[in-house]
């Protein structure tokens, strides 16, 4: 209704459950013959677990949106030129992935806060060999720091740190309009198709943390989340 835009349809997706994944997924492809662009927004930073057993920001970070875009890649393909866009974080610097644990949440005080910097570096690595695959084809990727962004993604906080994240964000972070900008100068720019698999900030390329751009650990994070989504 605010658009004006009758075209704009709803769909569910729980990303915190593999099978609303597969459901959306299952749905999608039966009502809608066409797909060029995906971009993989969702985000949480909070404690639990999922239906799956997976740690919450990891599930819904990464392996949802993981097997999203296995399930729909085939689409994608059929509908070339496309594009896929990953919502990832500058807090990727901050990253750890354990390999054996993956999908775990990380010991220690602080193991909300680490297991979300570990979702994004596993975004950042997600775009970077799904790249790698994709090359040949006419669907490319990107991964994007959005910038900091005055959301509701740090609502389940502890109540001790919110007097001091509320006046940060409204003070410093930019609104949700702004932190689109980049999404969607990687979806819609045009001649971005060589850099496919690089990571943008403020609408510019940028060279990420070491960590992102090591392609072992892309392929055995790939290969990891594949047993765990059950693909």
């Amino acid at each position: 209704q605010e658009t004006g835009n009758q075209e704009v349809r709803f769909m569910q997706l729980d990303l915190a459950s593999l099978r609303s994944v597969r459901a959306f997924a299952s749905t999608f492809l039966l009502q809608e013959p066409h797909l060029h662009l995906l971009i993989n927004n969702a985000g949480v930073s909070a404690g639990g677990t999922t239906e799956d057993g997976f740690s919450l920001p990891f599930q819904v970070n990464h392996l949802g949106h993981f097997l999203l875009t296995q399930l729909l890649l085939e689409r994608l393909q059929s509908c070339g030129p496309s594009r896929v866009v990953i919502v990832a974080s500058s807090a990727h610097c901050a990253g750890r992935l354990r390999l054996d644990t993956l999908g775990h949440p990380p010991p220690g005080p602080f193991s909300t806060f680490q297991d979300y910097c570990d979702s994004k570096l596993a975004n950042m690595l997600h775009a970077r060999e799904l790249a790698t695959r994709l090359q040949g084809t006419q669907v490319t990727c990107y991964a994007v720091h959005p910038g900091f962004v005055n959301t509701e993604l740090f609502r389940h906080a502890p109540l001790w740190l919110k007097p001091l994240l509320l006046p940060l964000a409204w003070l410093f972070f930019c609104d949700a309009a702004e932190g689109a900008q980049t999404s969607l100068h990687c979806a819609t720019h045009e001649d971005l198709e060589r850099f496919s698999g690089r990571y943008f900030s403020d609408c510019r390329l940028q060279e990420p943390w070491p960590l992102a751009r090591d392609d072992r650990l892309a392929r055995a994070l790939w290969e990891a989340s594949e047993r765990l989504v059950g693909l």
